[in-house]
């Protein structure tokens, strides 16, 4: 059977599952205590580094239940991505949706697998780094948007924890700012 211009077009609007996140220079997402001051050092009125651009490409949100909370502690009980995306909280307990978010315990393959079968956009997945190496382990990351931000913290929560299966990948595009923060995608 040949390859039909609709297979191609169909193949090419499959929903990738892309990790979006900033990190320090020397690998760490957050400090020891979670905090996140650090990222305002790149702050540049009127920059988003793309964000806004990158949200319009997803319409699903996965995060783990420690950034969730966190999250939540720095906006008074709002969660922003649930206002513009289906938002899915990974947990290892049984809880009722809330605020627009789903909790879910179950296989993080099935879920992904079951989000890739439904026709939309992409699907954003964010930290922390057990959520990552969870996805990692099981080969599910298509796309890596990753922004360096210029600064060594020395400590703190790493992006990844490693024990992670090795994982070749190409470089899509790279794009640095005059703020210092150089941002690269990666593909499988």
């Amino acid at each position: 059977m040949h390859s039909s211009n609709f297979d191609l077009k169909f193949q090419s609007m499959s929903r990738k599952l892309v990790l979006y996140i900033s990190m320090s220079l020397d690998g760490f997402i957050a400090t020891k205590e979670d905090g996140l001051s650090w990222l305002s050092t790149v702050h540049v009125e009127g920059e988003d580094y793309g964000y806004e651009a990158f949200n319009d490409t997803v319409d699903t949100y996965i995060v783990g239940r420690r950034t969730y909370e966190i999250v939540l502690g720095m906006t008074g009980g709002v969660f922003p991505p649930a206002t513009m995306h289906q938002c899915y909280v990974i947990t290892q307990q049984e809880r009722s949706a809330e605020n627009g978010v789903t909790f879910y315990n179950g296989s993080i393959e099935e879920l992904v697998n079951e989000l890739k079968k439904q026709e939309g956009k992409n699907i954003y997945c964010d930290g922390g780094a057990q959520i990552v190496q969870l996805f990692l382990q099981k080969n599910l990351i298509d796309e890596y948007i990753i922004s360096i931000i210029p600064i060594l913290l020395g400590d703190g929560k790493r992006l990844f924890l490693g024990d992670s299966p090795l994982t070749k990948l190409k470089l899509i595009e790279s794009k640095n700012y005059e703020s210092g923060l150089v941002q690269v995608r990666y593909g499988n």
